[in-house]
């Protein structure tokens, strides 16, 4: 019984903490959601490339986290906050609000499958608790910018940046890097080059959040 429950335990390391120990240095090779696509052979074909958050300038992060998660610096994976007011919301019916941090949608788009279910959702939870445990907040937003869904097969703000406007990442102007936010969390009903009425105007709302935080609020993470 004893070696049974040291084989489980060494199993669970090299399922979750290795893996995510490992990819604290390199960038992921493949996320969940992206394996996903590649089987779907109705799909769109997956498209994305790693680039560095050093090279993009500081105004494509902020518009993430200002659109997002913008307790990213301060949290530990979960915005409490964030939690008591979307339950708040959701008690009084209507749209439902979501309360993901940066953090747990790394951990789910790298690591689980999409849906919704009590199981995934506490798998979430204890991929986050690892991922802010062994990563830098530095790291988080640089895979997060990386991995985010921005399209059908689009992964990451390179190849949304060269598909929707011919170029790449660190040329976006700051509305662009807003309307590409803004396309979250359905990145494939919303498209930022052509945004409709409901992207248009949580674009500029994102840019008003931009502005009131301003650029030093990622200081210490943005290089």
């Amino acid at each position: 019984m004893k070696r049974l429950l040291w084989i489980a335990l060494a199993t669970l390391l090299l399922l979750t903490v290795v893996p995510v120990a490992v990819l604290a240095v390199l960038p992921p090779p493949i996320t969940a959601f992206m394996a996903a696509d590649v089987f779907d052979r109705e799909g769109p074909p997956v498209r994305q490339r790693w680039v560095a958050l050093e090279t993009l300038p500081k105004h494509v992060p902020l518009a993430f986290v200002a659109a997002e998660d913008q307790r990213f610096p301060a949290h530990h994976g979960f915005d409490l906050k964030a939690i008591r007011d979307a339950l708040d919301h959701n008690a009084e019916g209507g749209h439902t609000r979501g309360a993901s941090t940066i953090s747990q949608q790394v951990a789910k788009n790298l690591f689980l499958w999409r849906g919704r279910s009590w199981v995934r959702k506490g798998l979430e939870a204890g991929y986050t608790l690892l991922i802010e445990i062994l990563w830098s907040k530095r790291r988080i937003l640089e895979v997060y910018l990386n991995i985010a869904e921005l399209g059908p097969g689009l992964y990451g703000v390179e190849a949304a940046a060269a598909h929707y406007w011919l170029k790449p990442a660190a040329g976006l102007s700051p509305s662009e890097a807003a309307l590409l936010a803004a396309s979250l969390p359905a990145p494939s009903r919303y498209r930022a080059d052509a945004p409709g009425d409901y992207v248009r105007e949580r674009g500029r709302w994102i840019e008003d959040q931009m502005a009131q935080l301003g650029p030093a609020w990622l200081d210490g993470i943005v290089p």
